[in-house]
């Protein structure tokens, strides 16, 4: 497949880069504080984005063994490599929202 393909297959979607622009703002978020960032998701939707970013090693889960169980997302080395993607991206949307205007 060609990279551009590869690329835009990972991070494709409604939610995905809003998860990683969460993350790579706050560094370690918890599920529920997450979830509240975002908005209008469904618990079914962040946990089978959360499970596809870190299956392809964009994102890492750390468990914590206590009660009840302690779970925060965090990007990986390779997801912060997305980091001047993320920054351009909302570079860019900022001037397009100054210069069209658009809410």
């Amino acid at each position: 497949a060609c990279p551009m393909e590869l690329g835009i297959n990972i991070l494709s979607g409604k939610w995905k880069l809003r998860i990683l622009w969460n993350l790579y703002i706050k560094k370690v978020v918890r599920f529920n504080e997450l979830q509240r960032n975002l908005g209008n998701i469904t618990t079914k939707t962040l946990t089978e984005q959360l499970r596809e970013l870190e299956d392809k090693k964009i994102i890492k889960r750390t468990i914590y063994p206590e009660i009840p169980p302690k779970v925060e997302y965090s990007l990986t080395e390779t997801g912060y490599s997305l980091k001047p993607i993320l920054e351009s991206m909302d570079k860019w949307g900022i001037n397009y929202r100054e210069k069209t205007k658009y809410e």
